[in-house]
């Protein structure tokens, strides 16, 4: 059973790294009390204040996100929205090189690559990329500690930067599309990006369809040819996503998340909820709280 809150927790970089971006090699030892005691707070379900990138290195991790469970093996980066909430299951002696950065030093153009492919499972990397990143990191690490420098700050955007775009590449490698989905991919991108900044506010089909400067019957097309499904289905599934990480993550009541996702209509809402996930909010809860 999770730990009850009454909002979901943020993990917040520490002061000791550079405003907005954090890099380190993190040491998880199961003989070690002091990394046993962080890997305890890791197994609380909580987000990131920043886009958070891991390289496993050595050992092996079990991970939950957003109610999906991951077994990790060296050689694999994952990447995490600082939406999404995760916790760590199990992990045995792990070497992970880490490394985040916030929306402000992000490359906007990584922004918006990063927006597109969330939710992004882990990807195994090839023996190469594996051994590109892993030195990279180590370089940007001995960046961080020269805080001396006159351009440190932007050295290590850079340098963090440098990392964000070759992760990009090989999610981008393994997700391409063809060249005659192309342009239905790029507005289901953007529909995908005004969702995650709007879903809560705006629930209608033809409101993001005007934000997109195109039609309703158009943008529904775009959508399902490049995802298999419709707009209406993306909108209610961000809306139950998060509610199911309230009712699990968080101790609020129902008619409070049922406010905070924008339906004042409680009833309603739960109806909605109830039909979409094939249970009541309250059984949802108490089922994956047993």
């Amino acid at each position: 059973m999770p730990k009850k809150v009454k909002n979901i927790p943020v993990n917040v970089m520490v002061d000791h790294f550079d405003a907005g971006i954090a890099v380190e090699r993190i040491f998880f030892s199961t003989s070690d009390e002091a990394t046993l005691n962080a890997s305890d707070e890791a197994k609380q379900a909580h987000r990131e204040d920043r886009h958070s990138f891991f390289l496993l290195e050595r050992g092996k991790v079990t991970v939950e996100i957003d109610f999906q469970k991951f077994e990790i093996e060296p050689s694999s980066i994952v990447y995490m929205h600082p939406d999404q909430v995760h916790r760590i299951l199990k992990l045995e002696d792990v070497t992970v090189a880490a490394w985040g950065i916030n929306n402000e030093n992000l490359h906007p153009e990584y922004l918006k690559l990063l927006e597109s492919l969330t939710p992004a499972k882990p990807l195994v990397l090839d023996q190469e990329t594996f051994s590109i990143l892993s030195e990279a990191v180590s370089l940007s690490i001995k960046f961080a500690k020269r805080k001396n420098d006159k351009l440190y700050h932007s050295l290590l955007r850079d340098s963090c930067n440098g990392l964000v775009a070759l992760v990009i590449s090989q999610y981008l490698a393994f997700t391409k599309s063809t060249d005659t989905t192309s342009r239905f991919k790029l507005i289901a991108d953007a529909f995908k990006s005004a969702l995650e900044s709007n879903f809560i506010r705006i629930k209608s089909p033809t409101v993001y369809a005007q934000q997109l400067n195109i039609s309703t019957p158009y943008l529904n097309e775009c959508v399902k040819v490049a995802t298999g499904y419709s707009v209406s289905h993306h909108i209610q599934q961000r809306v139950i996503l998060e509610a199911k990480r309230l009712l699990y993550h968080s101790d609020k009541s129902v008619k409070e998340i049922s406010s905070e996702l924008g339906y004042d209509d409680y009833p309603y809402f739960s109806r909605f909820f109830s039909k979409a996930a094939g249970m009541s909010p309250l059984a949802f809860r108490n089922k994956n709280r047993e």
